[in-house]
């Protein structure tokens, strides 16, 4: 998850490296972030069908059709935000209307609310695909979609959560401090996977013990968005890193652990 930074046009210099804007861009990455943190949560629950108002499988109910055209708008919605604010020619034409400090922070912001869209505008599907009922397989199910979501967040700390959610950014152009160019690392689980994060996310919507066509339709169409965002953010990442990326890919399998990728 790394980016190149572009010269800002529309702001100059000397603005953007005043006290004041330094001051509210690092406002402003602390509420993308905390917006960022809400959804996530929210994302748990809404999931999971966990101590939030409003699950994947309740809200007010649409005719069949209705409610999936509405999910799968919302999802596409989702999708094209997500993969083309992260393309490094919509950043050179982006940072030069979005001071380069906060151009992550945006894409955070912007990602959470349409997140934040598409659980309030949801429309549930509560027809049952699958029930498991014996208790002991239902809990075990439930506690491996919440690994999923730890593999997810243990993922991102490990190649630095705060810069992949902007907060990096803000904080050293607050003191002053220039940004570190990327370099090509793998640690910890990316030595067998090379994208813990996405693993953690196909575990947790795939892992229910209740599982209704709502709940499929979601869990199905974002995997097939991760595989869509996989060669992607691949290709962005062999034009960056060159042959240690192409030698990454043969050595690493992309998505099931310790399995050799042809």
């Amino acid at each position: 998850m790394t980016q190149i930074d572009h010269q800002v046009h529309s702001i100059g210099p000397e603005v953007a490296g005043s006290r004041i804007f330094k001051f509210i861009a690092f406002l402003y990455g602390i509420a993308a972030y905390l917006v960022f943190f809400v959804t996530i949560l929210y994302a748990i629950g809404f999931v999971m069908g966990l101590m939030v108002p409003k699950t994947i499988d309740t809200g007010a109910e649409a005719p069949v059709v209705r409610a999936l055209v509405i999910n799968l708008l919302l999802m596409s919605l989702f999708a094209v935000q997500h993969s083309v604010m992260a393309r490094q020619q919509f950043k050179a034409w982006w940072t030069q209307y979005v001071p380069r400090p906060v151009e992550r922070s945006t894409y955070v912001l912007f990602a959470s609310l349409s997140l934040l869209l598409l659980f309030w505008q949801w429309r549930p599907l509560p027809a049952v695909v699958w029930e498991v009922e014996n208790p002991d397989f239902a809990v075990t199910l439930v506690t491996l979609s919440f690994a999923g979501w730890v593999l997810v967040f243990t993922s991102t700390f490990i190649i630095n959560h705060f810069e992949l959610f902007g907060l990096n950014q803000v904080t050293n152009h607050l003191v002053g401090k220039e940004t570190s160019p990327p370099r090509f690392k793998t640690p910890l689980l990316y030595k067998f996977v090379r994208h813990p994060i996405y693993l953690g996310f196909i575990v947790a919507f795939w892992a229910a013990p209740v599982m209704t066509v709502g709940h499929l339709l979601f869990a199905a169409v974002t995997t097939l968005y991760i595989f869509v965002g996989i060669a992607l953010e691949e290709r962005d990442l062999v034009d960056l890193f060159g042959d240690d990326y192409r030698q990454y890919k043969q050595r690493v399998s992309m998505l099931i652990p310790w399995r050799r990728s042809v």
